[in-house]
């Protein structure tokens, strides 16, 4: 579906990006416009792709996870990405894992309680038949993590 969004959509998805659960009828007050016509530009936005789902954000740290590292994987083979991936995907505690250029074939977010934890879970990944050796940074604080910045700046 071609969608072209306009400046009302624009509003739309600002408000959202604050706030997922912000009402239609909410909306729709702030914009001066139906809650019927939220609901139709939300769901031609969806159909269209530009929305993809609404996220929960979660505090790992208040939840007891608060070693926070980042993995580069180097691979035996190129050819292995899809299956290493795959089995990375099983791994809870890999948070995100993108398929890299440069000295890593992968590389991933790893969230665990604390530096055993995080062993535990570094091993499981070099058990990997397709991982050749990881290099484990340890992030000592997050200071930026904010996934919509980008589009804040485009909606502006």
């Amino acid at each position: 579906m071609d969608y072209q969004i306009d400046n009302v959509d624009r509003h739309i998805l600002a408000i959202l990006i604050k706030n997922s659960r912000t009402p239609f009828t909410e909306i729709a007050q702030k914009l001066l416009i139906s809650a019927g016509t939220v609901h139709v530009r939300y769901n031609k936005m969806e159909e269209a792709g530009i929305i993809k789902s609404s996220t929960l954000v979660l505090d790992y740290e208040v939840m007891g996870y608060t070693f926070t590292g980042y993995v580069g994987i180097s691979l035996t083979e190129s050819a292995k990405v899809s299956s290493v991936l795959e089995d990375l995907r099983k791994i809870p505690e890999v948070t995100v894992a993108s398929f890299t250029t440069g000295q890593y074939g992968i590389y991933c977010k790893v969230r665990c309680k604390d530096t055993v934890h995080a062993r535990d879970i570094i091993t499981k990944i070099m058990s990997n038949k397709g991982v050749r050796k990881t290099d484990t940074m340890v992030c000592l604080e997050e200071r930026i993590n904010d996934k919509n910045r980008l589009i804040r700046s485009v909606l502006n």
